[in-house]
């Protein structure tokens, strides 16, 4: 199986004048395509800094970063911003839709950093709401929008440049019990079509969906297990397709 996340003795510091505040002392990690990974960790872990590095919004000070065979760990802000847009897809939980688009116009905004034209966007943003069930609200602003649909635009959003990875921020942290276990109905979807997904949470139940959940702890990784009976209650045996 292809590796598309290697992590070798990744450090990142901050600094306070002379001190060194270390978050991230020396992690190694390897996640491999089409895996679908939870990271989890308490408040000050180091958890957030990994998931920024993960997603090329920061860089680390130490160690190694590969990201589908690119050594990101030294890229300037430019190149990263190139391989944030055309290797990750950001899901977050805050939504972060522009309020004054519609749901199709926020899916097409990464084409056209892209360099798609504007039909073409149209027509793969169309068809990514179609995919995660809103195609019939394409037209709707996000105020016109539950939760719920709010995020599955997202989602949309994070798929439509056909990423390499989906990374995940607390996907549901802004969402109620019934509306969080339709999100994950969907992230199973998402990963039975052939993504890769990783999951940022602290809730436990919500790492449950996922097949492999990676603990961090003071800046390191404090154990890394497979899980066994990923929680499939909910999961529907149709997948979206890349």
């Amino acid at each position: 199986m292809k590796e598309l996340i290697l992590l070798n003795e990744l450090k990142k510091s901050y600094f306070l004048g002379k001190q060194e505040l270390p978050v991230l002392k020396g992690i190694n990690l390897t996640i491999h395509s089409n895996e679908y990974v939870a990271l989890m960790g308490p408040s000050g872990s180091g958890k957030s800094t990994l998931m920024n590095i993960l997603g090329c919004l920061d860089s680390p000070t130490g160690g190694k970063y590969i990201l589908n065979g690119k050594n990101v760990s030294n890229m300037h802000d430019d190149e990263l911003a190139d391989v944030r847009n055309m290797e990750i897809g950001f899901v977050f939980q805050q939504f972060n839709l522009l309020p004054r688009l519609t749901a199709w116009e926020n899916v097409a905004l990464p084409l056209i950093y892209a360099g798609v034209n504007k039909a073409a966007r149209e027509e793969r943003a169309r068809t990514m709401l179609d995919k995660v069930g809103l195609g019939d609200r394409s037209h709707h602003k996000p105020n016109e929008l539950s939760g719920g649909q709010s995020q599955r635009v997202a989602i949309a959003r994070a798929l439509v440049n056909n990423p390499s990875l989906i990374l995940a921020d607390e996907p549901t942290g802004n969402l109620d019990t019934k509306t969080s276990i339709e999100i994950m109905e969907l992230f199973g979807k998402i990963h039975d079509g052939g993504n890769t997904v990783v999951l940022v949470t602290h809730e436990e139940d919500i790492a449950k969906y996922t097949h492999r959940i990676v603990k961090i702890r003071d800046g390191q990784i404090e154990t890394d297990l497979a899980n066994a009976n990923p929680n499939k209650e909910f999961n529907i045996a149709a997948s979206i397709s890349n």
